[in-house]
């Protein structure tokens, strides 16, 4: 099994740096731009499934990669973007001012925190929403069927941690560019390799910034 594990492309929170947890915001012009780039990045794939989150800038991006094949596309709330509660539509400056002590936490020991307010959640508990998630998409495929999913950053951070075998202390350590590629493979869900990991060569040079400024 092969699974092709995607961020959705830039939204104009992104770019502006606030955080968006659930909110539905849409992809960008660049964001969409992204997204068909990955398109074209995936136009030989021989995909089998497609899940995406139902927020709208994870499922655009979704359709746009599958690029005419977009009527297999299924969606999991399972793997919405963790809710950030009263931080959603915030600019992380704007977050310190009124609660510097949880931001300071969650950029030092994010593993700690419960998100504010209502629909605040913890990493855990995306975790524990976005793993059943992952393996009922992969539910049924076999050795040879590859598997599309377009996620969120912390959706695929608190992943990559489990199969990595890190604590989810250790997510900032690596990166999860806007319609950046992890492949993963294995036998099944429950035993993938990771082969690559914030791949975004199809819209960014290799030491090129393709980073955002809010999670």
């Amino acid at each position: 099994m092969r699974v092709l594990l995607a961020r959705h492309g830039e939204t104009p929170w992104n770019a502006e740096g606030r955080y968006q947890g659930q909110e539905d915001i849409p992809l960008s012009p660049v964001g969409e731009a992204q997204a068909r780039a990955l398109g074209q990045r995936l136009r030989d794939a021989d995909i089998t499934r497609a899940v995406a989150s139902p927020l709208a800038r994870a499922r655009l991006t979704a359709e746009l990669a599958l690029d005419g094949r977009s009527g297999m596309l299924e969606t999991d709330p399972g793997l919405m973007e963790i809710g950030h509660g009263d931080w959603e539509g915030l600019l992380a400056s704007e977050i310190h001012a009124r609660d510097p002590e949880r931001l300071q936490a969650w950029r030092e020991a994010p593993e700690t925190v419960q998100m504010p307010g209502e629909g605040g959640e913890s990493l855990r508990q995306v975790f524990d929403r976005a793993w059943p998630a992952l393996k009922r998409a992969g539910d049924g495929l076999g050795t040879d069927d590859t598997l599309l999913v377009v996620a969120h950053d912390a959706v695929n951070r608190v992943i990559l941690c489990h199969l990595l075998g890190i604590p989810f202390n250790r997510l900032w350590t690596f990166r999860q560019a806007p319609t950046t590629l992890n492949l993963l493979e294995g036998d099944s869900v429950e035993r993938l390799d990771i082969v690559r990991l914030n791949d975004c060569s199809h819209h960014t040079a290799l030491f090129g910034e393709a980073v955002h400024r809010a999670l």
